[in-house]
C-alpha cells in the first residue's frame, strides 16, 4: 500500500463491525439505526444530517430529521462515527473510523479523505509531548479543488 492509498473495508464488513459494536455498547439495532448507518457508511461525501435525512426519506418516509440528529449524536457518543470538523457551522459526518485526514475545498465545500502514513507514524515534537497525553493526530487541509479552480478560470472542470 502506498503512502496515500486507501485501506479497503467492504460495506458488509463495516456493517458487521457496526452491529457488533452496537451489541457491545448495549445499543438496540433498530431498522432506523441500521439504515442511517448504512447510508452514512456508503457515502463518500461526508453528508450532513439534513443530507442523510433527504436520502433516507425516499425509502423511509416517516423518518424524522430529529431522529437522524439524535441517532448521529448517539453513534458519535459511542465512537461509531466521526463528526468531521470544518470551518462551516453545519456538521458533517463519516463512518470511516480508520486513521485518515481531510482535504476541504473552500469554494464547493467538498470533503475528500486522504491517507498520510508517514505523518501518522511520526512523533509529535518534544515540547508538545511535554504538554500531556496526545490521543489523536489529524490533518485538515483547506484549499480550492481542481474543479473550482477551473470554474474560476472560466474553463471546464478537469
Amino acid at each position: 500500500m502506498s503512502e496515500t492509498e486507501e485501506p479497503n473495508e467492504s460495506l458488509p464488513q463495516q456493517m458487521r463491525s457496526f452491529e457488533e459494536a452496537c451489541r457491545d455498547a448495549n445499543l438496540k439495532l433498530t431498522h432506523q439505526r441500521l439504515e442511517i448507518y448504512r447510508e452514512l457508511a456508503s457515502a463518500t461525501d461526508h453528508p450532513s444530517a439534513e443530507t442523510l435525512h433527504r436520502r433516507l426519506q425516499k425509502a423511509m418516509p416517516t423518518l424524522s430529521l430529529d431522529t437522524v440528529y439524535r441517532t448521529l449524536a448517539t453513534f458519535e457518543q459511542h465512537h461509531l462515527i466521526k463528526k468531521v470538523q470544518t470551518v462551516d457551522s453545519q456538521a458533517r459526518y463519516e463512518a470511516r473510523m480508520i486513521q485518515h485526514h481531510h482535504l476541504i475545498c473552500d469554494t464547493c465545500k467538498e470533503i475528500m479523505d486522504f491517507y498520510w502514513t508517514s505523518f501518522d507514524a511520526s512523533s509529535v515534537p518534544e515540547d508538545i509531548q511535554a504538554w500531556g497525553s496526545i490521543k489523536n493526530k489529524n490533518v485538515t487541509l483547506y484549499g480550492t479543488c481542481r474543479k473550482c479552480q477551473a470554474m474560476k478560470k472560466g474553463g471546464n472542470p478537469a
